[in-house]
Protein backbone atom coordinates (compact mmCIF):
# COMPACT_ATOMS: atom_id res chain seq x y z
CA UNK A 1 0.00 0.00 0.00
CA UNK A 2 0.97 3.43 -1.00
CA UNK A 3 2.14 6.07 1.67
CA UNK A 4 0.05 9.16 2.61
CA UNK A 5 1.10 12.37 0.25
CA UNK A 6 0.27 16.56 0.29
CA UNK A 7 -1.91 17.26 -3.21
CA UNK A 8 0.25 19.75 -4.80
CA UNK A 9 -2.96 21.50 -5.46
CA UNK A 10 -5.09 21.91 -2.60
CA UNK A 11 -2.44 20.28 -0.11
CA UNK A 12 -4.65 18.03 1.54
CA UNK A 13 -3.34 14.87 2.56
CA UNK A 14 -4.43 11.75 0.85
CA UNK A 15 -2.86 7.88 -0.14
CA UNK A 16 -2.47 7.74 -3.96
CA UNK A 17 -4.90 4.85 -5.60
CA UNK A 18 -3.31 4.94 -9.08
CA UNK A 19 0.67 4.42 -8.66
CA UNK A 20 3.28 6.36 -6.36
CA UNK A 21 3.90 9.17 -8.94
CA UNK A 22 0.63 10.27 -8.33
CA UNK A 23 0.78 14.10 -7.57
CA UNK A 24 -2.95 14.96 -6.67
CA UNK A 25 -5.75 13.77 -4.44
CA UNK A 26 -8.98 13.99 -7.04
CA UNK A 27 -9.47 14.58 -11.28
CA UNK A 28 -10.39 18.26 -10.23
CA UNK A 29 -7.21 19.00 -8.42
CA UNK A 30 -5.32 17.25 -12.15
CA UNK A 31 -7.20 19.41 -13.96
CA UNK A 32 -6.17 22.73 -11.70
CA UNK A 33 -2.15 20.85 -12.26
CA UNK A 34 -2.41 20.99 -15.82
CA UNK A 35 -3.57 24.51 -16.02
CA UNK A 36 -0.68 25.86 -13.39
CA UNK A 37 1.88 23.70 -15.20
CA UNK A 38 1.13 26.21 -18.61
CA UNK A 39 0.59 28.83 -16.83
CA UNK A 40 4.19 28.34 -15.73
CA UNK A 41 5.45 27.27 -19.07
CA UNK A 42 3.44 30.23 -20.67
CA UNK A 43 5.25 32.80 -18.49
CA UNK A 44 8.89 30.75 -18.83
CA UNK A 45 8.71 31.34 -22.53
CA UNK A 46 7.37 35.04 -22.24
CA UNK A 47 10.86 35.61 -20.36
CA UNK A 48 12.37 33.69 -22.64
CA UNK A 49 11.11 36.19 -25.53
CA UNK A 50 11.85 39.48 -23.03
CA UNK A 51 15.61 38.01 -22.36
CA UNK A 52 15.85 37.19 -26.21
CA UNK A 53 14.67 40.81 -27.41
CA UNK A 54 17.00 42.00 -24.73
CA UNK A 55 19.73 40.36 -26.36
CA UNK A 56 18.45 41.26 -29.75
CA UNK A 57 18.17 44.92 -28.73
CA UNK A 58 21.58 44.97 -26.65
CA UNK A 59 23.05 43.56 -30.23
CA UNK A 60 21.96 46.15 -32.11
CA UNK A 61 22.79 49.34 -30.44
CA UNK A 62 26.54 47.59 -29.94
CA UNK A 63 26.78 47.35 -33.63
CA UNK A 64 25.28 51.27 -33.77
CA UNK A 65 27.85 52.34 -31.64
CA UNK A 66 30.48 51.51 -34.06
CA UNK A 67 29.27 53.75 -36.81
CA UNK A 68 28.15 55.96 -34.85
CA UNK A 69 32.02 56.29 -33.90
CA UNK A 70 32.95 56.69 -37.07
CA UNK A 71 30.77 58.42 -38.15
CA UNK A 72 31.21 61.38 -35.67
CA UNK A 73 35.21 60.83 -36.31
CA UNK A 74 34.47 61.91 -39.67
CA UNK A 75 32.89 65.06 -39.15
CA UNK A 76 35.42 65.78 -36.66
CA UNK A 77 38.23 64.91 -39.22
CA UNK A 78 36.84 66.91 -42.09
CA UNK A 79 36.39 69.93 -39.48
CA UNK A 80 39.77 69.57 -38.79
CA UNK A 81 40.79 69.83 -42.05
CA UNK A 82 38.34 72.98 -42.84
CA UNK A 83 39.52 74.66 -39.69
CA UNK A 84 43.50 74.57 -41.02
CA UNK A 85 42.81 74.34 -44.86
CA UNK A 86 45.15 77.37 -44.95
CA UNK A 87 47.52 76.27 -42.18
CA UNK A 88 51.01 73.98 -43.16
CA UNK A 89 51.16 70.81 -41.68
CA UNK A 90 51.78 70.82 -37.94
CA UNK A 91 55.18 68.24 -38.40
CA UNK A 92 56.62 69.51 -41.36
CA UNK A 93 55.79 72.76 -42.63
CA UNK A 94 54.36 71.72 -46.14
CA UNK A 95 51.28 73.75 -47.89
CA UNK A 96 48.70 73.44 -49.74
CA UNK A 97 49.24 73.22 -53.30
CA UNK A 98 46.82 73.25 -56.26
CA UNK A 99 47.55 69.83 -57.01
CA UNK A 100 46.50 68.70 -53.40
CA UNK A 101 42.69 71.14 -54.16
CA UNK A 102 42.31 68.80 -57.25
CA UNK A 103 42.91 65.12 -55.73
CA UNK A 104 42.27 66.37 -52.12
CA UNK A 105 44.46 63.17 -51.34
CA UNK A 106 47.62 63.93 -48.70
CA UNK A 107 46.36 66.20 -45.86
CA UNK A 108 45.01 63.95 -43.05
CA UNK A 109 43.65 65.32 -39.34
CA UNK A 110 46.31 63.92 -37.37
CA UNK A 111 46.03 63.14 -33.47
CA UNK A 112 49.16 64.58 -30.99
CA UNK A 113 48.63 61.75 -28.92
CA UNK A 114 46.64 58.86 -30.61
CA UNK A 115 43.60 57.58 -30.74
CA UNK A 116 44.59 54.07 -29.56
CA UNK A 117 47.36 55.66 -26.76
CA UNK A 118 44.73 58.10 -25.66
CA UNK A 119 40.79 57.43 -27.09
CA UNK A 120 39.86 60.29 -24.38
CA UNK A 121 41.07 62.79 -26.67
CA UNK A 122 39.56 61.63 -29.73
CA UNK A 123 37.63 64.60 -29.89
CA UNK A 124 39.65 67.10 -28.33
CA UNK A 125 40.53 70.12 -30.94
CA UNK A 126 43.65 70.78 -29.02
CA UNK A 127 45.19 67.65 -29.92
CA UNK A 128 43.95 67.05 -33.79
CA UNK A 129 45.80 69.15 -36.73
CA UNK A 130 45.91 69.09 -40.29
CA UNK A 131 49.25 66.68 -41.16
CA UNK A 132 50.17 65.35 -44.34
CA UNK A 133 49.59 62.25 -45.06
CA UNK A 134 52.85 61.25 -44.89
CA UNK A 135 53.47 62.72 -41.42
CA UNK A 136 50.83 60.90 -39.81
CA UNK A 137 50.71 57.19 -41.51
CA UNK A 138 54.54 56.78 -42.86
CA UNK A 139 56.19 58.55 -39.72
CA UNK A 140 53.80 57.42 -37.71
CA UNK A 141 52.47 60.89 -36.13
CA UNK A 142 55.68 62.43 -36.18
CA UNK A 143 55.59 62.70 -32.70
CA UNK A 144 58.52 65.14 -31.89
CA UNK A 145 58.15 67.31 -34.93
CA UNK A 146 54.45 67.38 -34.08
CA UNK A 147 55.38 68.55 -30.47
CA UNK A 148 57.39 71.38 -31.73
CA UNK A 149 54.72 72.66 -34.32
CA UNK A 150 51.78 72.23 -31.68
CA UNK A 151 54.26 74.55 -28.95
CA UNK A 152 54.22 76.91 -31.49
CA UNK A 153 50.76 77.33 -32.80
CA UNK A 154 49.10 76.30 -29.01
CA UNK A 155 51.37 77.02 -26.40
CA UNK A 156 53.36 75.12 -23.75
CA UNK A 157 50.92 75.07 -21.66
CA UNK A 158 47.85 73.52 -23.65
CA UNK A 159 50.36 71.29 -24.99
CA UNK A 160 51.46 69.89 -21.12
CA UNK A 161 47.35 69.55 -20.42
CA UNK A 162 46.81 67.34 -23.34
CA UNK A 163 50.49 64.82 -21.98
CA UNK A 164 48.39 64.93 -18.69
CA UNK A 165 45.12 64.32 -19.39
CA UNK A 166 44.35 60.29 -19.00
CA UNK A 167 40.66 60.59 -17.83
CA UNK A 168 39.04 57.82 -19.35
CA UNK A 169 35.92 58.25 -21.65
CA UNK A 170 33.69 55.76 -23.11
CA UNK A 171 31.30 57.70 -25.84
CA UNK A 172 27.87 56.71 -25.90
CA UNK A 173 25.54 56.39 -29.17
CA UNK A 174 23.74 59.09 -28.36
CA UNK A 175 26.66 61.22 -27.51
CA UNK A 176 28.37 60.35 -30.81
CA UNK A 177 25.32 61.16 -32.61
CA UNK A 178 25.82 64.94 -31.15
CA UNK A 179 29.55 64.87 -31.17
CA UNK A 180 28.67 64.34 -35.51
CA UNK A 181 26.18 67.19 -35.42
CA UNK A 182 28.03 69.62 -33.56
CA UNK A 183 30.98 68.81 -36.00
CA UNK A 184 28.64 68.93 -39.04
CA UNK A 185 27.27 72.56 -38.26
CA UNK A 186 30.93 73.88 -37.04
CA UNK A 187 32.58 72.75 -40.60
CA UNK A 188 29.17 74.05 -41.89
CA UNK A 189 29.88 77.24 -40.58
CA UNK A 190 33.44 77.34 -41.24
CA UNK A 191 32.52 77.22 -44.88
CA UNK A 192 29.85 79.47 -44.88
CA UNK A 193 32.48 82.28 -43.10
CA UNK A 194 35.23 82.28 -45.62
CA UNK A 195 33.08 82.26 -48.57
Amino acid sequence: MARPKKCKVCEKEFTPTYNSTQKVCSPSCAIKLVDIDKQAKAKKARSGEIKRVKQKLKQLSMNDRPKALRAAQAAFNAFIRERDKDLPCICCGKTTNDLDLMTGSRWDAGHYRSVGSAPELRFNEDNCHKQTVYCNRSLSGNAVMYRKGLIARIGLERVEALECDFKAKKYTVEELHEINALYVKKKKDLVNESS
